[in-house]
């Protein structure tokens, strides 16, 4: 299939204005004939707006009690249909246009079906921020992450000696995907299942990264009891260190010894 004239490119503007974005995505948006900002803070997309004469804002097509399957379709379809009429479209979007954002993914997938040039460029994520503000390897204990509606919805099999993060904790269990927020109700049933193999008295950590550099990290430590009674956005991401020690594999290490010693034997023979 030959490549058409439009072509649309996803960045990633990071999550604090103006520190993390990276040079290749900045140049995408200087040489744009047209952006779109996926951000929903004013005073980023005024940044962006310093960037680039023309920033055309996505958020107008969240409404209240709107699907948000329908909102990024309408976000999809808008960035297309600039990339089908020839012109280099940039989306830009926060931290990471790949994670937790649906638009900037489709919108690459339906352009390279059509036979537009398609790429996204990555950026520091939500997650990136996590490990740097909590001071968390991934690599000591291990690290799960699922969005927290999905984590309630389905059966997942988790390790309690690893890190447990939970994203957009202030939807949880949201069904409709029309809500802004969920409550209460909403959340002691999450923390009914985490109860089952965490205790009451165990303590969790809310996260949320800093947007403006004059913002604060969030890192509240409360206990997994006093979940569902606190005040949460829809950026607040759920930190549930490891509740036990993890557990060694006797019967495969004592395999591998098995087999050192004899690498070990057959090289002194």
């Amino acid at each position: 299939m030959a490549k058409m004239n439009g072509s649309i490119v996803c960045v990633g503007v990071g999550m604090t204005l103006g520190a993390h974005i990276c040079p290749i995505s900045k140049s995408h948006i200087d040489k744009a004939d047209v952006v779109f900002s996926g951000v929903s803070n004013g005073i980023v997309e005024l940044w962006l707006k310093e960037m680039h004469p023309d920033v055309r804002s996505l958020q107008a097509f969240y409404e209240k009690g709107k699907s948000r399957r329908i909102t990024y379709k309408q976000m999809v379809e808008v960035m297309l249909e600039q990339v089908r009429a020839g012109k280099k479209v940039v989306g830009a979007f926060y931290g990471h246009p790949g994670v937790f954002a649906q638009a900037p993914r489709v919108a690459i997938e339906q352009a390279k079906q059509e036979g537009f040039d398609a790429k996204m460029i990555p950026g520091i994520s939500a997650e990136d921020c996590l490990y740097a503000d909590l001071g968390i390897d991934p690599g000591s204990v291990g690290c799960q992450h699922y969005e927290a509606s999905q984590f309630m919805f389905y059966q997942r099999v988790f390790d309690p000696s690893a890190y447990l993060v939970l994203w957009q904790i202030g939807i949880a269990g949201d069904k409709s995907l029309t809500r802004r927020s969920t409550g209460q109700a909403h959340r002691q049933i999450l923390v009914e299942l985490l109860l089952k193999t965490y205790s009451e008295a165990h303590i969790i950590i809310l996260y949320e990264a800093a947007v403006l550099p004059i913002d604060k990290v969030l890192q509240q430590r409360i206990t997994l009891g006093e979940l569902a009674n606190v005040s949460l956005s829809q950026h607040t991401t759920l930190v549930i260190p490891p509740s036990e020690s993890m557990k060694k594999n006797t019967e495969l290490l004592n395999r591998l010894s098995a087999l050192e010693a004899l690498i070990n034997q057959n090289q002194a023979s």
